[in-house]
């Protein structure tokens, strides 16, 4: 009998420790600043669960040599005590690039090695970045960013109570990975993240609007990016890449195609004979460029256009220079204003009458890039597509991978 009631004492305690480890969580989020316009939560045991049951289906990642994961420290072994809910953020009035996140740390000598291992330069007063990365300590706690420039600037945490209930992770997280939030003073909307094999999607809740015949046609053009916006889906992308679109500039929808191609480009330069007359070289280089249209419908064309001279971003060619890639031409016609880059034979798609941007991966769009290292090249070439829908109340975004021999959580 006392064996029965041992076994059943192991039974309880092993159930115990097995749901404390795997599945009890604390939700207490404290510290996402009050100046956060958007944050994003990753459940960590969520991630470790679906980590451990892949790898239990690929027994051959089992055996993969881990040489080179030797010589690094990782994350679990950085000193840094990782939350339940790590807890990513973004500031107002900021770049859409930069993002923080906070941790605490239990041991200052681990984190110096991993800081040392992770080859983290010192810049002085309690600063480390690696390039990619920044890192400022301040006491117990540690900041990382993709930026330095508002590491003064991240407000105090968000009082213990929000909108009447504990600031905590189920306010902004469902049955997700994780969540993506924008956060306002009228109201917060929630998108949920899934990790799956080869893709993640971003959807807002109930969710019922299925895009992938709409991805399945736009997979079969030739076009690396391909849009079709309406005017709220327009004044929506620009504030997510901080720029407010007043109603001056009247546009009802936008239109956009692009692709990528190798030109020639001239290279003119200057030396002297043996008789030192100076004399003029051409050379040529293949170079990448970008051939694209766009089109905006709006319900005054001259109004947009005196909004865009305003801005200073017509120039005397009639170019517009808020887009990066030159040559282009910029004119008006009707309600319609059109901007082709030069030497465009590219003619826009017929009108879906849907709310989307497509981006496919082409080889050409980084191979240019000098800057970029292995492992971002790498990783940009298991790109697929890009994709974000809209229809009424429902949004979606998908990051599609290439196919692989492992699911992406085990890449």
């Amino acid at each position: 009998m006392k064996k029965k009631y041992i076994a059943f004492a192991i039974t309880i305690l092993f159930s115990a420790g097995i749901y404390f480890l795997f599945f009890h969580k604390d939700k207490d989020l404290k510290y996402v600043p009050e100046n956060a316009d958007m944050l994003i939560l990753i459940d960590v045991k969520k991630a470790t669960n679906q980590y451990i049951s892949s790898v239990l289906k690929h027994p051959s990642k089992w055996f993969e040599d881990k040489a080179n994961d030797k010589k690094s420290i990782s994350i679990s072994d950085s000193g840094l005590k990782i939350p339940d809910f790590v807890q990513i953020f973004h500031l107002k009035n900021t770049k859409i690039s930069e993002w923080y996140c906070v941790f605490e740390i239990n041991d200052q000598t681990k984190f110096s090695a991993f800081l040392k291992n992770r080859k983290f330069i010192n810049a002085g007063n309690g600063k480390f970045n690696n390039n990619q990365l920044f890192i400022k300590i301040e006491g117990e706690k540690c900041i990382i960013g993709t930026s330095d420039l508002h590491f003064n600037n991240i407000g105090k945490p968000l009082a213990q109570t929000f909108r009447n209930k504990v600031l905590n992770a189920d306010s902004f997280v469902s049955d997700g990975l994780g969540s993506i939030s924008f956060i306002s003073e009228l109201r917060t909307q929630n998108f949920s993240i899934d990790l799956k094999d080869d893709e993640i999607e971003i959807k807002n809740e109930q969710n019922t609007t299925d895009f992938s015949s709409l991805i399945s046609d736009l997979l079969k053009k030739t076009e690396f990016l391909e849009a079709e916006l309406n005017e709220d889906n327009v004044k929506k992308i620009a504030a997510v890449f901080n720029k407010n679109l007043n109603d001056s500039l009247s546009v009802n929808s936008l239109k956009m195609n692009a692709e990528i191609t190798k030109v020639n480009d001239t290279i003119i330069s200057y030396g002297y004979d043996d008789n030192f007359n100076e004399i003029e070289k051409i050379s040529y280089q293949k170079i990448v460029q970008p051939s694209y249209h766009i089109l905006l419908q709006t319900s005054d064309s001259e109004k947009t256009w005196n909004y865009f001279q305003n801005k200073k971003w017509i120039n005397e060619q009639n170019q517009f220079t808020a887009i990066p890639f030159q040559p282009n031409l910029i004119s008006k016609n009707g309600k319609e204003i059109s901007i082709k880059s030069k030497m465009n034979n590219l003619k826009l798609n017929e009108n879906r009458n849907q709310n989307y941007i497509f981006i496919k991966n082409n080889p050409l769009l980084y191979s240019s890039f000098k800057t970029l290292s292995d492992s971002d090249k790498k990783f940009l070439n298991s790109l697929e597509y890009i994709f974000y829908g809209n229809k009424n109340l429902d949004c979606n975004v998908k990051i599609k991978f290439k196919k692989d021999q492992y699911p992406l959580i085990l890449r």
